[in-house]
This record gives C-alpha cells, structure tokens and sequence, in this order.
C-alpha cells in the first residue's frame, strides 16, 4: 500500500500554497499619433514592434513540479536495488516560449525546456530545443505555411496539448503516439500548412521521422521480433492532418498547442477528427523468424470537446472524449511512466516494466473521458476548486485483458492556470508477459504549477 504517512503530507501541502503569482491584465496596444513611453510598447507581456501592436515579440515559461509517493510494479529496482514503494520528488516540465508576430505575414515560434528531470536523471544535460519554425501567412485567415521542428500534428485535440493549461495532473499522453520514439517529444521535422476556412479549423503536415537508434533504450540486437517494432531501416515520411468544426467560440490556432480548460472564460463545443499515416514504419519477423514484413503505421481518430461556463458565479464545465484505432503493427505494445522513479525491473514475468509505468501505447482501440467542473469563484478566500477525472480504456491486441487507466484529482486555482496546485490519486494496472492482468498499483501525485504567461 502507499505509505500513509507520506500520503498525507501530500495532502497537507495543499493548505500551505497560497501565494498568487499575479493578476491577468486586458491587452492594450499603443495608439498610434501619441507620444510613447517605452512601458507603451511592453503591454499585455509583449513587446510591440508597430504602432498598433500588431506586430510583437512574446516571452512566457511554465514550471510544473511534482511530489508523488507511488507503489512500484514487482519487480522494480532503482540503480540494482529492489523497491516496492517511494516518495519523489521532480520537474515535470520546465518550458520556455518566444514567439512573435514579426510582420503581418511572418511568424516565428521557439520553445526551449526539459521533462521529467529526477534524481536519478542525467545533470545538465535535460535542457533541449523543443519548437523553432518559422511560418508565411498566404492567406491570413485560411492558410499559413511552415518549415521546421513543430508541435503541429495530427489525430487528435490533445496530441499537441498546452501543457500550462492542461485540466488535470497531466494530458492524455498516449495521443502523441510516436513520443521520443521518431520524434522530438511529439515535436517533428515537418512542412505543415494550417488555416480556417469559416468554422473548420485544420491542420495538414508531412514529417520526416526521426532515426530509431536515437531513441531511448534502442538496442540494435533487439530491435525485431515476432511483436512488432518501429523499423530500423530509413524512415518514410509520415502524413498527419487534423480537422476540427468548431461550433460556439472560435479557438486560436496561432500556435500548434490546444487549450486544456479556459476555466469559463470562452464556450466552445468542437468536434474533430485525424490521422497519422507512414509507410513501412514498422517490422517484424514472420513465425518461423525467416523472413521480415514490413507493415503501416495507420492511426485514426475522432474527439469531441465542450467547455463552458455553467453559471452566473464563474461556475464552468469541461468535457472531452476520444476514440482512436491505433495500428503499429501485429502485438505492437510500448510502456509509458512520465518522470519514472525507477529505471529498472528484476522481474522476467512482468511486461509492464519498473516504477510507475504501463502499457500506454499499443495496437488496438482507445478510448478516453475526462471531465471536471469550476466551482465558484471566491470559494476559499479568492481562490477556487476545480475537480476532475480521466479514463484511458484499451483493448490492445498484445494483452488478454482490458487496459484501464485512470486519474482522479482536484485543482486548486490560486491564480486560475497561473498559479495552481493539483492533488492527485493515479491507478494503473500491472500485466505479466502472457498479456494477464495480474495486480494494480496506485500513485499520489502533488503538481504545483507556475504560468508566467
């Protein structure tokens, strides 16, 4: 069981944070035939190159840090040393954007950090370039073309998540589905083209994956079985588009990342849906391990999101829904466990690795539900509650038993997404290598977020 001692400090720390980080302020752009102090041309934290504010360069960062006391899968070990439980404490994301308007056509984006940075994470060597592009506006409103490494992908709302305003503990991670595997952290080396036409918001990009051996853990001598895997040969390119019919409030799509919750701030109601698609992405080895087949990696997916206020006290709800056909190939099954406390597991019989992790990814059906509400403002002193919960629900074709996932929690809303603390109670399951459900362990996780936006 989790140790309760360390449980209920986690709980105790949400009475101890309640500092506001600052007060949001309206935009207000210079006015042009004035004269200007330079505090004119730095508002709304950006800084104006033109007379009317058009033009501008912005700079924001998130920090997310987590405190977790978890139980562990069987099996784990930390550097050789068994563990059935832990408290730990990390930076589950640190990030840095700049970004601007440079002319009335030309946009330039950058966003630099570092995930999952723990104790047993290599120093100084986490900080990396996750976004830098460059972008043309052929038609302001309909399509925009542009070149480089990007969040811009297909399939779904969540697979290119904003991180800072993510409703619960973390986003529905197993949408960017060929994460740090052929990509940058969901980030890609793509020409992408993205626009609006009326209320159909779109997104269409093909990106040249990145090499297998350079991904975490890749072993040459076992990298092709009889279970499918990301092929070792030279990628194809791969194909990604994204379309969304937006309804109510009309969404930014400035930049590649979708709103988690505007906290009753906007009503928008958006279905969607998308695709990945790549050529011979994957291998395997036929049943008798004579020969190689090459097969497709083809993904598709429909979602839907609602999110609005529901009262005259800034009451809101948020909801969203996804379903998706992920095929990586025959018996196709990778683990995910973000900021694993453990990096390894002694145990031969459990597929579902060390730490914190689980089967996240695999070829099969998914699909995932989550839903919160705002309560009202001004419910503790100025300050607020939001609680939620989430699902991921699998049936991949590796495991016997169905894969359920889920996340339960509250926001505390010191400063709305500016400054906010989230308790959290996680429960996965645990599979042996028959694909069995054999156990499930819990995790409680504490995040206190900083939004300098």
């Amino acid at each position: 069981m989790i140790n309760l001692k360390h449980a209920l400090a986690i709980a105790g720390l949400t009475f101890f944070c309640t500092t506001n980080v600052y007060s949001q302020s309206e935009p207000q752009n210079p006015q042009s035939g004035q004269n200007h102090t330079t505090n004119d041309f730095i508002k709304d934290r950006k800084f104006y190159l033109n007379e009317d504010g058009s033009n501008y360069v912005k700079f924001t960062f998130v920090t997310q840090a987590w405190l977790r006391s978890a139980e562990y899968n069987p099996g784990t070990t930390i550097n050789g040393i068994p563990k059935s439980s832990g408290t730990d404490i990390g930076i589950r994301r640190y990030r840095v954007q700049l970004y601007g308007q440079l002319t009335d056509r030309v946009f330039a984006y950058s966003q630099f950090g570092e995930n999952n940075f723990n104790n047993i994470s290599d120093r100084k060597l986490g900080f990396f370039v996750h976004d830098a592009y460059g972008e043309y506006a052929v038609d302001k409103q309909m399509l925009s073309l542009g070149l480089g490494l990007s969040g811009w992908s297909g399939l779904t709302r969540f697979a290119s998540p904003s991180v800072g305003s993510i409703m619960g503990i973390d986003a529905p991670l197993y949408q960017q589905t060929t994460n740090d595997v052929t990509d940058q952290f969901l980030r890609k080396l793509s020409v992408f083209a993205k626009g609006k036409i009326g209320k159909l918001d779109y997104r269409v990009l093909m990106a040249q994956p990145m090499a297998i051996q350079k991904s975490a853990g890749y072993d040459p001598a076992n990298n092709i079985g009889q279970a499918s895997r990301f092929s070792a040969l030279p990628p194809k390119m791969q194909y990604n588009g994204y379309f969304s019919y937006q309804f109510k409030d009309q969404e930014s799509n400035l930049t590649p990342y979708a709103t988690g919750t505007y906290l009753g701030k906007k009503k928008v109601f958006n279905i969607g849906a998308g695709f990945i698609y790549q050529q011979d992405a994957m291998w395997r080895l036929n049943e008798t391990a004579t020969d190689t087949i090459h097969e497709n990696l083809v993904q598709l997916a429909a979602d839907v999101y609602y999110d609005a206020p529901v009262g005259s006290r800034g009451q809101a709800v948020s909801l969203y829904g996804s379903i998706t056909h992920s095929d990586f190939g025959k018996n196709y099954l990778r683990n995910g466990g973000p900021m694993n406390p453990a990096n390894g597991n002694n145990n031969p019989d459990i597929i579902s690795g060390g730490g914190t992790a689980f089967p996240m990814y695999g070829t099969g059906t998914v699909a995932y539900v989550q839903a919160g509400y705002k309560m009202r403002d001004n419910l503790i002193g100025n300050t607020t509650l939001m609680p939620y919960v989430s699902l991921q629900y699998a049936n991949y074709e590796r495991l016997s038993d169905p894969m359920a996932y889920y996340d339960v929690g509250v926001n505390w809303l010191l400063t709305g997404h500016a400054s906010k603390l989230t308790l959290s109670y996680q429960n996965r399951p645990v599979y042996n290598n028959a694909g069995d459900n054999i156990t499930r362990r819990g995790a409680v996780v504490a995040q206190y977020q900083v939004f300098f936006n």
